[in-house]
C-alpha cells in the first residue's frame, strides 16, 4: 500500500481510468497532478508513474509516446529507497518491463517495427524483475501479444 500522497492521487486517476471507465477525468486528474509537482522538474518518481499512467489516457498516439518517453526518461533517476520510501511493492528493475512495453506498442501502432522489436526485446531482457503475481502476470501477458502482433517467437 503506498503510503506517499501523490502516489495516492495518481492511482485515483489509474482507479478512474481502469475500473470506472471514465478516461477523461482521469486525463484531468493526472493534467492537474502533473502541474502541482512541476513536471518533468517534480519527483522522479511522481513524473515516471504519472507520465506513464497519462500516457494510457491519450487519444492521440503521438501524444502516449512522448508521455511514455517522458515515463522512461525519469525512471533512470528512480531509487529503489525512493519506491519503497513511497510504499510501492516493486523495485525500480520491476518498472522497465511495463515501460517498454508501452513503448513497444506505441512504436507498433505507429509503424515502426523495428522499435517496437527493440523495445520488446528490452522488456524480455528485464522480465525477471517481475513476480509470478497479478501484475507481472499482466507485464508478461501484454508483452506475449505485442510478440505476436510483431510475429516474434515467444
Amino acid at each position: 500500500m503506498t503510503t506517499d500522497p501523490t502516489m495516492a492521487r495518481i492511482a485515483q486517476g489509474v482507479e478512474l481510468h481502469h475500473q470506472q471507465g471514465q478516461r477523461d477525468a482521469a486525463r484531468d486528474l493526472f493534467a492537474q497532478i502533473w502541474d502541482d509537482i512541476g513536471g518533468e522538474q517534480g519527483d522522479p518518481l511522481h513524473v515516471c508513474v504519472l507520465a506513464h499512467s497519462m500516457a494510457d489516457v491519450q487519444d492521440d498516439v503521438h501524444e502516449e509516446l512522448t508521455w511514455d518517453l517522458r515515463a522512461l526518461a525519469a525512471v533512470g533517476q528512480v531509487t529503489d529507497e525512493r519506491v519503497a520510501e513511497a510504499g510501492v511493492p516493486l523495485s525500480v528493475a520491476g518498472l522497465y518491463p511495463s515501460l517498454h512495453l508501452n513503448l513497444g506498442e506505441c512504436y507498433r501502432k505507429l509503424g515502426d517495427l523495428g522499435r517496437a522489436r527493440e523495445h520488446l526485446q528490452q522488456a524480455r531482457a528485464e522480465i525477471g524483475a517481475l513476480g509470478d503475481d497479478g501484475y507481472g502476470r499482466l507485464i508478461k501477458g501484454g508483452l506475449e501479444r505485442l510478440a505476436e502482433q510483431l510475429d516474434e517467437t515467444v
